[in-house]
């Protein structure tokens, strides 16, 4: 894609999934990159199979691990481009009397509260350039209620006006801010929540599959391929200027 070539971008949660699928397509046009994780494991395999990347463990929730990160990547890229907030966890399911608070916390801590987090690093850096991109994460569930899933939600609802407000702040400064909004994404993260709403509503994990995709148009996942190549288009020249939009990866996702 025209403009990628170059760019020095820093990817949340690259080390698997999203992340990582963003990661390899991105290092195949041309960017310089870091990654942050909190497995080692899979970080030892993004710097093997990823010639060049910086790699760091972090967790984006904590402020002194993001401050670590970002001191080693900007050391290592020598400024920066683009940030990809791609962070984020399940969080519990159940109803709202059940979750506990610390389940709550640790979701939002994560899923909105790290993506301030690097946002506040990657900003002054994204000035220093002349401009750049940042991709938040969202999901479809940042435009549905979501039963169940009220954590997760909350987050994702949030880092859309999160996208909304900085795209507004920071759009004299050249730098445009979109959001993702994944839908049913094909991995085990996934695998792992219709699971859990399958062992509560005491269905077969087959038939709770079943109803996720008869409420998505297409009736079919999406992948994490598929997620990358939207992120890919909006840090390329064809995304110059898109700012302060939402893009459903979806398949359409009707509710949830």
């Amino acid at each position: 894609m025209s403009g990628l070539e170059g760019q020095r971008v820093i990817v949340t949660a690259g080390a698997g999934g999203i992340g990582l699928a963003t990661a390899r397509l991105l290092h195949a046009e041309g960017c310089r990159l870091a990654v942050c994780d909190v497995s080692d494991e899979a970080l030892d395999k993004v710097a093997t199979e990823l010639p060049g990347a910086i790699t760091a463990r972090a967790d984006v929730s904590d402020e002194a691990d993001v401050a670590r990160f970002f001191e080693t990547a900007l050391s290592g890229l020598g400024g920066l481009d683009a940030l990809v907030n791609n962070a984020g966890i399940a969080g519990p399911t159940g109803g709202v009397e059940e979750i506990a608070v610390a389940d709550w916390r640790r979701c939002l801590d994560i899923g909105l509260t790290g993506q301030f987090l690097c946002a506040r690093l990657a900003v002054p850096e994204l000035k220093k350039t002349g401009g750049g991109s940042l991709v938040n994460m969202s999901s479809s569930a940042g435009r549905h209620g979501y039963a169940f899933r009220t954590p997760y939600a909350a987050a994702k609802w949030g880092v859309i006006g999160f996208t909304q407000s900085l795209a507004k702040e920071l759009g004299p400064h050249n730098i445009r801010v979109n959001s993702i909004l994944p839908g049913i994404v094909a991995g085990p993260r996934m695998e792992g929540v219709i699971r859990a709403r399958a062992e509560q509503t005491g269905v077969s994990y087959e038939d709770m599959e079943a109803r996720y995709l008869a409420t998505t148009s297409l009736r079919r996942m999406v992948t994490p391929e598929d997620v990358a190549a939207s992120i890919a288009f909006l840090l390329s020249n064809a995304g110059r200027n898109l700012s302060a939009m939402s893009f459903n990866v979806d398949g359409n996702v009707e509710t949830l």
